[in-house]
């Protein structure tokens, strides 16, 4: 018989591989800004949501607040990295305007989480109390990094195009969802099911999107 807890650790392994691009995704879309020097119509929504929610998620993966998830905390290393050179490069290449926006929005992130991981480390004593705390701000980050793309989607709907909605990114985030919730589900972990469970199916909304608007395309 399988053991679950082997099960789990491929899943596992296979979620930080699709995570990984995830975060890569949108690699071809910052190719373009850079060649074209402009954001064009993109939003930095995603990005700004997703630098929290790594942010979060690597809290949460430690050992003194939820055990056995290291996993999780590696993999949300990496894309925390990569989401701040995407967001660097957005920044470069933005309008006065959504410099400030950005710049607003990253200091107030900054400030959110060091407030979190010094009422978790000096406020909470016990492992569980710990992960209860992370785990329903980690769900909340989550839900926000995924339904993100909510203001590309209104405009694909608008434009009747698919062209600031790339179908890469689009794609992995279904897939990324679907995996974590399997790895939750193993080892049943509320605070990875909720979210990511959200997550698949925002995955789901933006794939009809593209075929719907791809088609007229």
């Amino acid at each position: 018989m399988v053991d679950p807890n082997t099960v789990r650790n491929v899943i596992g392994i296979i979620g930080n591989v699709i995570s990984f691009g995830l975060f890569l995704s949108p690699v071809r879309t910052f190719i373009r800004i850079i060649k074209k020097k402009s954001v064009e119509q993109f939003k930095p929504d995603p990005y700004i949501a997703t630098i929290l929610n790594c942010a979060m998620w690597i809290l949460y993966g430690l050992p003194f607040v939820h055990q056995n998830n290291i996993l999780v905390a590696t993999i949300n290393g990496v894309g925390l990295g990569i989401e701040i050179i995407y967001i660097s490069i957005f920044f470069i290449y933005s309008t006065s305007g959504t410099r400030k926006r950005i710049s607003i929005a990253l200091i107030v992130e900054v400030v959110f989480f060091l407030v979190v991981f010094f009422i978790t480390i000096k406020a909470l004593h016990t492992v569980k109390i710990r992960t209860i705390f992370v785990g329903a701000l980690c769900v909340a980050f989550n839900i926000i990094m995924y339904f993100s793309p909510l203001t590309v989607m209104k405009m694909v709907i608008k434009t009747k195009s698919v062209k600031y909605m790339p179908f890469g990114l689009s794609l992995t985030n279904f897939l990324n969802g679907a995996c974590w919730t399997a790895y939750a589900c193993i080892q049943f972990d509320p605070w990875m099911v909720i979210p990511n469970g959200l997550g698949t199916f925002s995955g789901v909304i933006q794939l009809t999107l593209y075929a719907i608007y791809y088609k007229i395309n």
